[in-house]
């Protein structure tokens, strides 16, 4: 009975947990997207969360209940659409490397993600973007693009954009990044700190002693609590000082 009684109270806690989140179905065409978002009453604050290159995971859904509780709209993007979700790394590296490599068609996708999260209340003049990974890239494409938001937060993302030149950035930036990262070479770091020195922009990175990757994941083997936390913190000083 004890057992039982422990597995039924695990189950409710784990309801609870999900209990913030819901369900936003919504499509491009024939493409059908499912999204998730997590809203306080009367907050029109918004901050669009671009999920890691598996799609929507338990990160992106933490960060959503937290900045939720911090008062935020807080929508998860929907970026390959229901029937192309990567089952493995293999299958996940080639997908997210299509959208990298089509940057637009990434961009695009993240402006229909935009406009759900404006659908669930958030001002369109009052919203962030954050991305992990993956999603860190996507973010950055945000600000390359010029989509008018308030800032974007590239987490450990992929910072390279290829033989593109140099263009205006007029939103602010904020890169969080592993001071011990393999993925992300330093080549593709000093040309993102020159390409935003060269759009006089509105830019910081933060490097985190002892990192590797995916360093903020709880469920990564690079996790570092201590980095993690550190991290959060500089996350939610940029959005309360944009938003």
């Amino acid at each position: 009975m004890k057992k039982i009684a422990f597995l039924i109270l695990c189950l409710l806690m784990f309801n609870m947990s999900n209990a913030q989140l819901k369900e936003v179905v919504y499509r491009d065409g024939d493409q059908l997207f499912k999204g998730e978002v997590a809203k306080p009453a009367g907050s029109k604050k918004g901050v669009l969360i671009i999920p890691a290159w598996k799609g929507i995971d338990k990160e992106a859904r933490q960060a959503a209940m937290d900045l939720e509780e911090q008062g935020y709209i807080a929508f998860i993007a929907d970026i390959y659409g229901e029937g192309n979700y990567p089952a493995d790394n293999q299958a996940a590296s080639k997908i997210a490397t299509y959208y990298k490599t089509n940057y637009q068609e990434y961009v695009n996708r993240i402006k229909l993600a935009l406009k759900m999260l404006e659908l669930q209340g958030a001002d369109p003049d009052n919203i962030a973007v954050i991305g992990y990974c993956f999603g860190g890239t996507g973010a950055i494409e945000v600000a390359r693009a010029q989509i008018p938001v308030k800032g974007i937060v590239s987490i450990h993302g992929g910072l390279s954009k290829g033989d593109r030149p140099n263009g205006p950035i007029g939103t602010r930036v904020l890169v969080l990044q592993g001071a011990a990262d393999k993925s992300v070479p330093e080549s593709d770091a000093a040309a993102m700190r020159e390409e935003l020195k060269a759009a006089s922009a509105d830019w910081q990175m933060i490097y985190y002693g002892g990192c590797g990757h995916t360093w903020t994941d709880p469920d990564s083997p690079d996790y570092n609590e201590a980095m993690a936390v550190r991290a959060w913190g500089h996350l939610l000083q940029f959005l309360k000082e944009i938003l």
